[in-house]
């Protein structure tokens, strides 16, 4: 399945580009998740553990190295074959950054920046693995039939944000039925905007555990194609665009 975006001049309804969004939307999925990482990963995490190896696995793990001097990456996938790819992978990407396959989940676990990037139905990541201090970014599930965490992760967590309230009560599987069994409420739960802005504090100590359910916005997708588009002008300035 291909994907595209249309960019339009807001002011007078003129088309600016028509630009190819399946590599777009791995970006701006990333990129959410390292905004995310910069507003509520503690400032001295250097660790990261990925649970999932796909393509959106990626960016996710670019964007958190961008946001923070991260070391030491632990993978972790249920194929041996696949982690030991991706590893290999984004250690040529990456290079200083040490990245390395574990062979059991929890051993991703121990890390000061999470992220799961899977399609699971059922939790990858358990709250009882989990130490004090670290932030989770989960961008993989986006239905409500699925749950990369479970009920422990989101009652350990002091401070919950996702891209919309609205959108997490119907695709937020993790957050519903933590809702549902009394574990949570929305009124818990922020926009992430909220805290980027300076309207809120997210994370306010460092034994805090913070979560962000990602699940993106179509205005992710017009600002990054718009950031594309600026670029691209750029280098070709002089030229025919």
């Amino acid at each position: 399945m291909r994907f595209y975006v249309n960019l339009y001049n807001a002011e007078s309804g003129e088309m600016l580009a028509f630009i190819e969004a399946n590599k777009l939307g791995q970006m701006r999925t990333g990129a959410a998740s390292g905004v995310a990482t910069k507003y509520l990963a503690r400032a001295d995490a250097k660790t990261v553990g990925v649970y999932g190896t796909g393509w959106q696995a990626q960016s996710q793990l670019e964007a958190v190295c961008a946001a923070r001097e991260i070391e030491n990456v632990k993978v972790y996938s249920p194929s041996p074959e696949n982690r030991a790819r991706f590893c290999q992978e984004m250690s040529a990407r990456l290079g200083r950054v040490s990245v390395a396959p574990v062979e059991r989940p929890e051993e991703a676990a121990d890390a000061g920046v999470i992220v799961t990037i899977t399609s699971s139905r059922v939790p990858v990541l358990q709250g009882v693995w989990l130490k004090p201090g670290t932030h989770i970014n989960a961008a993989g599930g986006n239905s409500i039939l699925r749950r990369e965490l479970d009920d422990e992760v989101v009652r350990r967590s002091s401070f919950i944000a996702v891209d919309s309230i609205d959108q997490a009560k119907i695709e937020a599987g993790e957050l519903v039925m933590a809702v549902e069994k009394g574990l949570l409420t929305w009124e818990r739960v922020r926009e992430l905007r909220f805290v980027v802005s300076g309207q809120m504090r997210g994370r306010t100590s460092n034994d805090q555990i913070t979560l962000f359910k990602s699940l993106g916005l179509a205005i992710e997708d017009v600002a990054t194609a718009a950031v594309l588009y600026r670029k691209a002008k750029e280098q070709n300035v002089g030229k025919e665009f």
